[in-house]
């Protein structure tokens, strides 16, 4: 029997809360839309589902301005429907996964309220404040990731608060130890609850160099790009104390954690692999469980090329530590369609790697239909980033920000897909009625099927779920490797032919989900086309 646990080979499943069913009619998604929907995951085949914020928020960012860490916003129900969704998940044998924020909090959250009261109260300490530099502009140089410096200052304290994002989003000051406990028994309230782990929001972010330095200056800026690309962020983020923070974290996860029952962590962290590799902590002081590895995203998307991505993955196999377990993700919230950047025939040999690579693997709803960016008019962009950069930056607001991955689920050929009774917080994607889950539970050849294909094909074959990677020899175009020895896994990256030396054994599945013969000396793989074989 496996000794591995249960995250550790875990298919985890994104939902953007928003954007899933509307079950009131309100036209925005809810806890009761996703409960009654969870069928549809356990068919679907994956192992764990994470639901992007939920919490009692004004929704400056949609939820990840937090109002109240233990209570659940009006907008998708109330705490006792996300207890009955977590007991229908758990009675289908699903994980539930829950957003956790703990960088910063809305300006409306009671600590920042007392916070921001006056210059001695208790809760001051709890938020990062500064006093004006000697010209009373900001403190230092640093700039928000929405756009602007990432300091707004305070008329009736005459101070600047730090914000990495919205001026509505202050971030918690994570040298204070009553910051660090009260985040943590937030934490402890859903776990009570029987939640099975979180996906920690920029965990990379906590904490900023004591000194406040001004950062360097990025000689590769030009004017009119990304604000924050201005500096080299060697003083915002990834300081030394985040990560003693995380193996804190982790200590709270463990109280809760018996066997089988193990309590778990995924955290967003954009770094390169040698910052990235440190928050697993060490075999001694573990930290984070699975931190997130988005270099399929950053570094293969724009460069979608067999050989590219073949070194990807051979660069993070080596520097993993020994017993560290590893992830992989090709798109969310903040990205934009898998579909939309690769092309549709792409993305189905991006999914066939994603399910046979070593690890824990992420998707994101509605990618298993192929979902593309959805078409947002400039007057019904709803992107909080984007609005603020229009402020910013003059523009006259043709850009939807992060709008178009976040548009709602297509269930149905039918008014609004299937999502809803009445308009969407977001437009519908025009092509719903032809790309929608019923027509493609109908047809044996779709995206839906080749997903629900590929998770039973890992989840009956062990060298998936267990055996170790070795890159297999493949001609210019293919990425091919080996899965425990048994399995290999050719991935065509092109749109031509291309053939490539195996040993005896049989097809299990294609991309193009027409192939299950033997194969021996030569396979032939079609354009764009992967598959996985088991070798005898």
């Amino acid at each position: 029997m496996s000794e591995r646990l249960w995250w550790q080979t875990a298919v985890i499943y994104q939902i953007y809360p928003r954007s899933f069913q509307d079950s009131n009619a309100d036209g925005i998604g809810d806890l009761e839309g996703i409960r009654r929907r969870l069928g549809y995951l356990r068919d679907l085949g994956v192992d764990a589902v994470w639901l992007s914020p939920f919490y009692k928020s004004p929704m400056k960012d949609f939820g990840y301005d937090v109002a109240d860490y233990c209570d659940v916003d009006s907008i998708f129900g109330t705490l006792a429907d996300f207890d009955r969704l977590l007991e229908e998940a758990h009675r289908l044998g699903l994980k539930l996964i829950i957003d956790f924020v703990p960088n910063h909090t809305s300006d409306q959250h009671p600590w920042f309220v007392e916070s921001r009261s006056g210059l001695d109260n208790p809760k001051r300490d709890w938020y990062v404040w500064r006093d004006p530099a000697p010209d009373g502009g900001p403190p230092n140089n640093w700039m928000a990731y929405f756009g602007g410096p990432a300091w707004t200052f305070d008329q009736k304290t005459g101070q600047y608060y730090l914000h990495q994002f919205l001026p509505e989003q202050p971030d918690l000051n994570w040298r204070n130890p009553e910051v660090r406990q009260a985040v943590y028994e937030a934490m402890r309230f859903w776990l009570r609850r029987g939640v099975d782990g979180f996906r920690v929001d920029v965990m990379w972010l906590l904490v900023e160099d004591a000194e406040f330095r001004d950062e360097p200056e990025n000689p590769a800026w030009k004017e009119g790009e990304w604000d924050r690309g201005r500096h080299i962020h060697i003083y915002m983020e990834d300081q030394p104390e985040t990560r003693e923070i995380v193996q804190e974290m982790r200590a709270v996860l463990e109280e809760f954690s018996t066997p089988g029952k193990e309590r778990m962590m995924v955290g967003e962290i954009y770094l390169p692999y040698e910052q990235l590799m440190p928050y697993y902590g060490t075999a001694e002081r573990p930290g984070c469980h699975l931190p997130f590895n988005f270099h399929l995203i950053f570094r293969g998307m724009n460069h979608w090329t067999a050989e590219n991505i073949r070194h990807i993955v051979e660069e993070y196999e080596a520097s993993l530590p020994e017993w560290a377990t590893p992830n992989w993700v090709l798109g969310n919230h903040d990205q934009h369609r898998l579909a939309s950047r690769i092309g549709h025939a792409q993305a189905r040999v991006a999914a066939m790697m994603l399910f046979s690579l070593r690890g824990s693997p992420t998707w994101y709803y509605g990618d298993e239909i192929g979902m593309v960016d959805g078409v947002i008019p400039p007057e019904k962009v709803q992107d909080p980033a984007a609005l603020r950069q229009r402020n910013v930056r003059g523009e006259q607001g043709l850009d939807p920000g992060r709008d178009p991955e976040r548009t709602p689920m297509q269930w149905t050929p039918h008014a609004y897909a299937g999502f809803s009774t009445v308009e969407p917080w977001l437009p519908i994607n025009p092509d719903y009625p032809e790309r929608n889950v019923e027509a493609q539970d109908a047809d044996s050849m779709s995206m839906l099927t080749l997903v629900r294909t590929l998770l039973v094909v890992r989840r009956e074959t062990a060298a998936l779920l267990e055996g170790d990677y070795k890159t297999y020899k493949s001609p210019e175009g293919v990425f091919a490797y080996l899965r425990g020895g048994e399995v290999l896994v050719a991935l065509n990256f092109t749109s031509e032919p291309k053939q490539l030396s195996v040993p005896a054994g049989e097809i299990l599945v294609s991309t193009h989900l027409d192939r299950y013969e033997p194969v021996s000396g030569v396979l032939e793989l079609r354009p764009d086309e992967g598959v996985i074989v088991k070798l005898k």
